[in-house]
């Protein structure tokens, strides 16, 4: 064994010199750990309005500008790269052991510390392959600060202000892993996004600073922009134009907070939705409780780790594209196959790049088939149709598959939460107490249910980008904050449970 992961162990000592958080000795108390996610979410806020010094925000061009609020990140800030580095690396190394071919154990302590540690080694390589593609290229100096440290320095000291950002999102989040409660990951994008559908709602400003308030030129968000129309059109222009301008005219556009409602009310159902597997305590008589197995129950993670796949996919076909270098790359650079870009836009106008990306709601695919000549997007019906089925495919095969490996590498799968419920003096009335009939029963139900909940969270993922939403926050974006602040409230839940009965900590995982 020593032998077959004796690679990732070479590397372990210079990861381990890296700074990381200090896991703690004992148990954190429940208001300790709220602290410390409150502190966390605060200063999330406060990096994502600290501007790059010496950057051209004129000139610069957001390469992940589609996929910008489940990024967690701020355009032009030292949070541009948000959580990509991190979930990236995330990706690489989970797909490397569920296919076996990094053998570690991840139930075994020494492994799982190995695991650990190459992951931060490998997500700084991930932030500086991220961040040198983007200040080369899209991230622009200004023109005093290149006069100033030249035109290398100026773009290194970006880069490095990038990776510094960047290194302290990846500690925040190790942060409220291990100090706070639930993931980081996921409170900065529950965090981002709602403040996208926020200010999406509820905007009084005009779309165009720079001009008066006029029908023409209405408040950017739905609801002060639908008032603004209804209260200054008459009943003819409101049937000539005034309902399509509420209902579907951008930015905002009334169709879009309805698919934001749908989309809500769906997740919480669906994450209300369990199998619960009745349990009894091996040494105490009449002591019964329930396993949950939930219906999402690989939660929101492969949608997470999907729409990054594909915001990389994205940058990646716009470097080869438009990259002065890379675009001279024979067969690869420059060929509209993969993806072409119109000038100053980040988002594939066709190719392969544009059949895997998140359509705009509803005026991205469907209208231009209803209405080609006011919403036509350069693709005739079948294009668009075929957008449409080739991107709601690869996000549900996309999230199973990702989701089959979450299971598989987070101690989710039936052999160990039956050594879970084995070690926390349960079993299953009538079976017994032995963790191998626990697996045969589990296996009954855990990888079906977790084959399921990836579909149904990637096709939920697909069809709320479909839809649309309001802000710009896109549909999986609403999604995985839904199910995250559902999640985060569980886990509050579970903290107060085991605050109350520290006998409950052993079956939930928590410190003794």
């Amino acid at each position: 064994m020593e032998e077959q992961v004796s690679l990732l162990y070479k590397f372990k000592p210079l990861a381990d010199r890296l700074p990381s958080v200090r896991r703690p000795e004992g148990h954190v108390h429940f208001r300790t750990k709220m602290m410390w996610v409150v502190v966390i979410l605060v200063l999330y806020f406060v990096m994502t309005n600290v501007y790059i010094y010496g950057l051209d925000q004129t000139k610069t061009l957001d390469l992940f500008a589609q996929y910008r609020t489940i990024m967690a990140g701020a355009s032009g800030t030292i949070l541009q790269l948000g959580i990509g580095p991190i979930v990236t690396a995330s990706i690489i190394m989970q797909l490397f052991v569920g296919a076996k071919i990094i053998k570690l154990d991840l139930t075994n302590r020494n492994d799982k510390a190995c695991y650990q540690s190459v992951l931060k080694l490998l997500v700084i390589v991930m932030i500086i392959f991220e961040a040198v593609p983007q200040v080369f290229g899209y991230l622009v100096p200004s023109d005093t600060f290149t006069s100033t440290w030249g035109e290398w320095g100026a773009k290194g000291l970006i880069v490095l202000q990038l990776c510094v950002g960047s290194y302290i999102v990846f500690l925040m989040d190790e942060v409220v892993s291990k100090w706070g409660i639930g993931s980081g990951i996921s409170l900065f994008i529950a965090a981002g996004v709602s403040e996208s559908l926020f200010t999406g709602t509820l905007n009084w400003n005009v779309v165009d600073p720079s001009a008066a308030m006029s029908l023409a030129n209405p408040p950017a968000g739905t609801i002060p922009k639908a008032l603004y129309i209804l209260f200054n059109t008459s009943g003819s222009e409101m049937a000539g134009g005034g309902y399509e301008a509420i209902f579907m005219g951008q930015p905002n556009p009334m169709i879009a907070l309805i698919g934001t409602l749908v989309i809500f009310f769906i997740v919480a159902y669906l994450e209300s939705s369990r199998i619960e597997l009745p349990l009894s305590h091996g040494n105490a008589r009449g002591a019964r409780g329930r396993y949950p197995i939930k219906l999402m129950y690989a939660s929101n993670i492969p949608v997470i780790l999907m729409s990054a796949l594909l915001a990389n996919v994205s940058m990646v076909a716009l470097l080869l594209y438009t990259n002065d270098f890379l675009s001279g790359i024979p067969f690869l650079g420059g060929n509209p196959a993969i993806g072409y870009f119109e000038s100053g836009s980040t988002t594939a106008a066709g190719g392969l790049a544009w059949y895997v990306s998140a359509p705009s709601g509803l005026t991205g695919w469907l209208m231009p088939i209803v209405d080609p000549a006011s919403y036509g997007n350069g693709h005739g019906a079948i294009q668009n149709i075929a957008r449409v089925a080739i991107y709601f495919t690869v996000m549900v095969l996309g999230s199973i598959l990702f989701a089959k490996f979450w299971v598989a590498t987070t101690n989710l799968g039936p052999e160990a939460v039956a050594n879970q419920i084995q070690k926390s003096g349960m079993q299953i009335p009538g079976f017994r107490r032995d963790p191998r009939v626990l697996k045969r029963v589990l296996d009954r139900y855990i990888p079906p249910i977790t084959v399921l909940s990836g579909a149904l969270v990637g096709g939920l993922a697909a069809f709320a980008d479909l839809v649309g939403t309001t802000g710009n926050a896109s549909g999986t974006g609403v999604l995985l904050t839904v199910g995250i602040l559902i999640h985060f409230y569980e886990a509050m839940g579970r903290e107060q449970m085991m605050e109350m009965n520290p006998i409950m900590r052993g079956f939930f995982g928590g410190e003794n």
